[in-house]
């Protein structure tokens, strides 16, 4: 779907999805940090896509189970109960991220 969104040549939405990407890119903080953050910030937002889409870049960057239980309690502390049906959620494709993991 982003690639036909990008096709429409908007400007705006380029421009948006550029520094989106940029964002999350090596700097002073790590690529691992940066989607622990993006997972915190979706987490607190309530967004079931944004947590599956770091959820899954978590994985790509070698997060382990401990890591993310700790990212998701600080997701917890910062945004109260509202957030435990999406953290159930954010547990269940991880599970499923560690299953895609040993089946390799």
């Amino acid at each position: 779907m982003n690639t036909r969104i990008l096709g429409e040549n908007n400007l705006v939405i380029n421009r948006f999805f550029n520094l989106d990407g940029r964002a999350y890119e090596v700097g002073a903080l790590s690529v691992k940090t940066k989607e622990l953050l993006g997972l915190v910030a979706s987490l607190v937002l309530r967004c079931d896509d944004c947590i599956t889409y770091h959820i899954v870049r978590c994985a790509e960057e070698g997060v382990t189970r401990d890591e993310v239980f700790e990212t998701l309690s600080i997701g917890l502390i910062v945004g109260g109960s509202i957030v435990i049906p999406h953290m159930r959620r954010a547990v269940d494709r991880w599970d499923d991220c560690e299953k895609m993991r040993a089946a390799t």
